[in-house]
């Protein structure tokens, strides 16, 4: 007589563990959302780089037409307003065709107040004409800065 035992049994075989690829949905998910992120982010980055470099070559500008003046009132009452006239063409093209009062409302539009049309703006208009003009170039160069800086920020917000 035979001893039978019956068939021989193998034991379970469990599934090999899952591969790292491909990811679960939630991982794609997340990748993609990281990427999206990653590109917004250096489309602000650039656009503010790009508007800090117009602004400081912007101020740069102004500061070479106060320095090639040498102190001449007239000189430098003529460079500020092509000054002006530059950086109104920025955003208002049709602006810088304007003459006398009506450019000095358009400064002082942008700026809030009546300086230019009724304080040391007026020099914009007067001084670049005369032989020796007198006026307060320190007051009207602050004056620019300061409309050159609002126009500046006005520009920003708008973009």
């Amino acid at each position: 007589m035979t001893n039978q035992a019956g068939p021989t049994l193998h034991d379970i075989h469990l599934p090999p563990p899952p591969g790292w690829w491909p990811p679960a949905p939630g991982w794609w998910l997340l990748a993609a959302s990281c990427a999206v992120c990653c590109i917004v982010a250096f489309y602000i980055l650039r656009k503010m780089r790009r508007r800090r470099r117009i602004r400081r070559d912007v101020l740069r500008e102004l500061e070479r037409c106060i320095a090639e003046a040498r102190g001449e009132p007239a000189t430098l009452a003529a460079a500020l307003s092509a000054f002006l006239r530059r950086m109104a063409l920025r955003e208002t093209p049709a602006a810088a065709a304007y003459a006398d009062e009506r450019w000095l409302a358009y400064l002082d539009a942008r700026l809030g107040g009546d300086e230019f049309a009724r304080g040391i703006g007026r020099a914009l208009l007067e001084a670049p004409f005369r032989p020796a003009p007198a006026y307060d170039a320190p007051a009207l160069v602050a004056l620019v800065r300061r409309w050159t800086r609002k126009a500046l920020e006005t520009e920003r917000s708008h973009a």
